[in-house]
């Protein structure tokens, strides 16, 4: 028996554990191979060191720049260094495990090879979670339970808090982690928008490894192969002025879909349920960033978690305060923002995004606008809009 059992020890699932163990609660933690690298671009904003200051002390380049392209390749640069704090990138595998180890010594118990399959039910109501272990079916029991076991959750689903993702509400992509000498900007990442709804991306990682990817998203996953337009966009001559050697060794490659179409929030909580991270589309869309957000839902779960166990309310009542808490607000706002924008950028074959960028490239305080809007959250105005369609 668990104060709190949770599904799912990536970002979301491992910050809201190590909370709840770190405030004195009994926390299970069920993972189902803390050995899988997830397929994830690996950007993380400076905001990220406000939950984990540790970061700090590690080998990572500190990026403090940003060039992004349109389809037809108009360019906007952009650095904040001395401005900002830095941004990293990281590796999904490495990242995943230093912060589920942090929940582990917070006191959180790990169980790893662990699939959680369904719910345990009594008297009409989820009692604990069901999962699939290396030496057979094991159930966990618990007074609270945290869902942040991914897009693809059955137990999301199972809640009945939400149904099963639609295709079109779904982003496609593919990276690969690659090394080798190349002439990418150690402290800047690349980010190419596409003619077709979808974006690529070039992150460095070290002085010879980066993470190089591309992805599509709502109807267009439809229109277009993954597969080909990821080796189109790696062959792309835009791209390989970055690579002059003839040979990159690929160390790992992978494809997963993931929420493009923002934060399900009529479905986060239940009585004794909240749904986090990725489960519950804490994903960007447009950009596809998701792991401060997930971070995010983790730790405001967690703190709701704590006042429903310390005050014995654990009913909708109280695990509203999740839903409503501030910054899950603002996160929900900016994600209709980008989701409002998506039509608008890739019109015509991004005719529009397209003209943007040119815009851009002449007029300064317009650029200030396009990076307002992509880095800060801070919404078009209907003047900025009009312009673009001029």
């Amino acid at each position: 028996m668990y104060d709190v059992v949770i599904s799912g020890a990536g970002p979301a699932g491992s910050r809201c554990a190590e909370t709840l163990a770190r405030a004195g609660f009994k926390v299970a933690l069920l993972e189902k191979d803390s050995n899988w690298r997830k397929p994830c671009g690996g950007a993380v904003s400076s905001s990220i060191f406000k939950y984990y200051p540790q970061l700090k002390k590690l080998d990572l380049l500190p990026i403090t720049g940003i060039k992004m392209y349109s389809g037809d390749y108009h360019s906007i640069e952009y650095s904040w260094k001395g401005i900002k704090h830095y941004s990293i990138n990281v590796d999904r595998l490495e990242f995943d495990n230093f912060i589920r180890n942090l929940a582990i010594d917070a006191g959180a118990e790990l169980f790893d090879k662990t699939l959680s399959n369904d719910f345990i039910r009594k008297e009409g109501k989820f009692v604990g979670i069901i999962a699939r272990t290396e030496s057979g079916i094991k159930e966990f029991h618990g007074r609270l339970l945290i869902i942040a076991d991914g897009m693809s959750s059955k137990l999301a689903v199972k809640s009945g808090l939400r149904e099963k993702w639609k295709p079109e509400e779904l982003g496609l992509a593919k990276c690969a982690l690659m090394e080798g000498k190349n002439n990418l900007p150690k402290d800047s990442i690349q980010v190419f928008f596409r003619s077709y709804k979808g974006y690529g991306w070039i992150f460095p990682l070290s002085e010879e490894r980066f993470n190089i990817g591309c992805g599509t998203f709502a109807e267009d996953n439809f229109k277009y192969n993954l597969h080909v337009i990821f080796e189109e966009f790696i062959k792309s001559p835009h791209i390989k002025k970055y690579f002059p050697a003839k040979n990159y060794k690929t160390l790992w490659s992978g494809s997963y879909p993931l929420p493009g179409m923002g934060v399900k929030e009529k479905s986060l909580f239940s009585d004794n349920i909240m749904i986090i991270g990725d489960a519950a589309g804490f994903v960007s869309p447009i950009s596809g960033e998701g792991i401060h957000p997930s971070i995010v839902s983790g730790q405001i779960s967690a703190e709701t978690a704590i006042m429903a166990l310390e005050n014995d309310e654990i009913n909708k009542q109280m695990l509203k305060k999740y839903k409503t808490h501030v910054k899950i607000k603002k996160i929900i706002a900016n994600f209709k923002i980008k989701r409002s924008m998506v039509d608008f950028f890739y019109q015509n074959g991004g005719k529009n995004l397209s003209k943007m960028f040119q815009i851009a490239e002449v007029d300064d305080d317009f650029r200030e606008k396009v990076i307002n809007m992509f880095l800060f959250n801070q919404a078009p105005s209907k003047e900025f809009l009009l312009k673009i369609q001029e």
